[in-house]
């Protein structure tokens, strides 16, 4: 889903012979003493004042939010209209989702207006189901512990065990971020996106984080996140990381064990970028690691990185991740390109990942480009991926590529090593049609073959 964040415009007004300084706003801080009563009457009277605000919550206390907010009822607390920083001293900010009559809304919503900095603070059990970022479509839900719409900061924290849940599309299950957000040295985890509606073609997407405005990541941590549709309705789980549908920078951060499970419909990767879409999708070091996308009678499209729009990936570890699909199709368990999808893959080592699909079809176990995209890769490590069928078919533990129903996908190769990678054809490339290129590439000691078909690919051998 892609959305246009539309700017405040601000206009100057002339016309006053002598002009007249208002009193200067001065910043305020506030002690909040360790009660959801005054922490809801911090923020209001914070939205209420000029300047920017600071609310310091009592140390390691647990807010208890056991009603939501009774203007915006989908949300915990009321919303951040002003410039607001609520620094936690280690404080938890937790929906009680202990007691079944205790309803459900997220924690935290960021207005137009809003200027919120995050810092030292646990958001937990947020449970969104509506989606107050983009209103018109009903059914959407949208960022079970923040939806930000203006700014959001968020340094040193914690999301853990939020939800977003829809009949139609959710996303989100931490943050949702069409607004400008960053997150800093934050773990995002155990958070959770579902789709569970019976309708065909729905979507879950972004267990961890949506993003639909800019938005950096940075030295963090996104574990244990979830996607998950309806069994046999043929939609999609996507990013139970973080899923991009605009410009979006990740640097320095795990994103690790997140699952996609789409059992007779579509699982893909821990990170994917939406639609497509000019915003770029960057990421640049840490790791994608030890994450699944499962598909059981369906199609698994990438275990660890998906892309279908534009996408750099530099210096990045990813490694043990999984694409699974028992009874259907199974591809790029390390990275998968889509039709659209335009990959610059640098500096990287794509190790240990695997395609499985007992009774159908695995292909491209560390990376796959199969229906007409374009990928790039450069002095990357391709080593020790896996691709196996047990009664179906297996190819490209390396790579498999093939041009797309036009022919016209294109897979470029420059000093990369690809070896010790298995299938049971393409034990390092499988080629099965369009343009496939090598610049000094190492391709050896890959089991059965190096390279399938004999000679699809000019200047690999064995």
């Amino acid at each position: 889903m892609s959305r246009q964040h539309v700017p405040a415009v601000l206009g100057l007004v002339a016309g006053a012979l002598v002009a007249v300084p208002a009193p200067a706003a001065h910043a305020a801080t506030v002690q909040v003493r360790c009660s959801v009563p005054d922490l809801v009457a911090a923020i209001n009277a914070a939205n209420s004042s000029p300047g920017p605000d600071t609310l310091r919550l009592a140390r390691k206390c647990t807010y208890e939010l056991t009603a939501p907010d009774p203007v915006n009822p989908g949300n915990g607390l009321p919303v951040i209209a002003s410039e607001i920083t609520i620094d936690g001293s280690g404080a938890t900010i937790r929906r009680d989702g202990r007691e079944d009559n205790v309803p459900k809304f997220r924690i935290l919503f960021v207005g137009p207006t809003g200027n919120l900095t995050l810092t030292r603070t646990t958001i937990s059990g947020g449970f969104a189901t509506d989606c107050p970022a983009f209103p018109d479509p009903p059914g959407l839900a949208c960022g079970g512990g923040i939806s930000n719409t203006g700014t959001m900061k968020v340094t040193r924290s914690k999301f853990i065990g939020n939800t977003s849940q829809s009949d139609v599309f959710a996303q989100g299950g931490a943050i949702d971020s069409p607004g400008t957000g960053s997150v800093s040295e934050t773990e995002v985890t155990a958070n959770h996106v579902i789709y569970s509606g019976s309708a065909t073609g729905g979507a879950a997407a972004g267990g961890a984080i949506a993003n639909d405005g800019p938005l950096t990541v940075t030295r963090s941590r996104l574990t244990g996140n979830t996607a998950t549709v309806t069994k046999d309705t043929q939609s999609t789980a996507f990013a139970a990381g973080i899923i991009s549908f605009a410009e979006t920078t990740v640097e320095d951060t795990v994103i690790r064990k997140n699952r996609s499970f789409a059992p007779g419909g579509f699982a893909r990767a821990a990170v994917a970028n939406g639609i497509p879409q000019p915003g770029r999708l960057t990421v640049t070091g840490g790791a994608v690691s030890d994450n699944t996308s499962d598909a059981p009678h369906g199609v698994a499209q990438g275990g660890g990185i998906a892309n279908n729009g534009l996408m750099t990936v530099s210096r990045v570890e990813i490694s043990g991740n999984r694409a699974v699909a028992k009874d259907g199709t199974a591809r790029g368990g390390g990275v998968r390109v889509g039709p659209f999808g335009a990959l610059d893959l640098i500096d990287s080592r794509i190790t240990g990942n695997t395609v499985d699909a007992e009774n159908g079809t695995a292909q491209g176990a560390g990376l796959d480009n199969p229906d007409g995209g374009t990928l790039t890769a450069r002095r990357n490590k391709v080593l020790r991926n896996t691709a196996t069928a047990k009664n179906g078919t297996a190819q490209g533990g390396g790579l498999y590529h093939a041009g797309g129903p036009e022919g016209l996908g294109t897979t470029t190769l420059e000093e990369n090593t690809i070896t010790r990678n298995r299938a049971g054809d393409g034990g390092g490339i499988f080629k099965a049609s369009g343009l496939l290129t090598l610049n000094g590439d190492v391709i050896r000691n890959n089991q059965p073959n190096n390279c399938s078909p004999t000679g699809a690919v000019p200047g690999c051998t064995g």
